[in-house]
């Protein structure tokens, strides 16, 4: 038996993962101009497709800015961003730190303070920052918007890498070592 529903085509996105949208609400509203009944069983799969629309549409507007850890790199050497590492001492030793990175510990307690130093008080100066592999610095970047810095890049492959990118340290890109951290 033949889905009364046409094909769906996905539409990829520039800003986040593909999603069928246009075609989707398409398929949606010729499904429902039809004159026949429609299944229970089709009704049930467009609400739980338009829900996971929904949801994944929610997620991708709660995300900020975003950079590789190349674009990183060489906006930090032109001095248009602060790059920060935000992970633990330790972190620090066992793979050294992104070249010209500021070290600024997330699990310490004068971290805002010290990151408000690194931007001379300056909430609205560009920041980046970079962890192991993007998820800390996810929920950093969501808390420092939360507390009103305006312009916070999050280098989501991290150092050792992520499914946003192969990471700072398997790029190759330039570190220093960190053995009195």
């Amino acid at each position: 038996m033949q889905s009364p529903l046409p094909s769906l085509r996905l539409v990829s996105s520039v800003d986040g993962p593909t999603l069928p949208r246009i075609e989707f609400l398409q398929a949606i509203w010729s499904h429902l101009s039809m004159k026949t009944p429609v299944p229970s069983a089709t009704i049930r799969l467009l609400i739980l497709a338009l829900l996971i629309l929904v949801l994944l549409s929610a997620c991708q507007i709660s995300q900020g800015p975003t950079l590789t850890a190349p674009e990183a790199l060489t906006r930090a050497q032109a001095g248009e961003l602060t790059l920060v590492d935000i992970r633990t001492p330790k972190e620090w030793r066992q793979t050294g730190v992104a070249e010209g990175a500021v070290r600024i510990d997330m699990t310490s307690k004068t971290f805002l303070d010290d990151l408000l130093g690194a931007v001379e008080g300056n909430k609205d100066a560009p920041i980046a920052i970079i962890c192991r592999t993007g998820n800390r610095t996810t929920y950093t970047q969501r808390a420092l918007m939360e507390r009103g810095f305006s312009n916070v890049y999050n280098v989501k492959e991290g150092m050792a890498g992520s499914g946003a990118g192969p990471g700072w340290l398997r790029r190759g890109l330039p570190v220093q070592r960190c053995e009195t951290c």
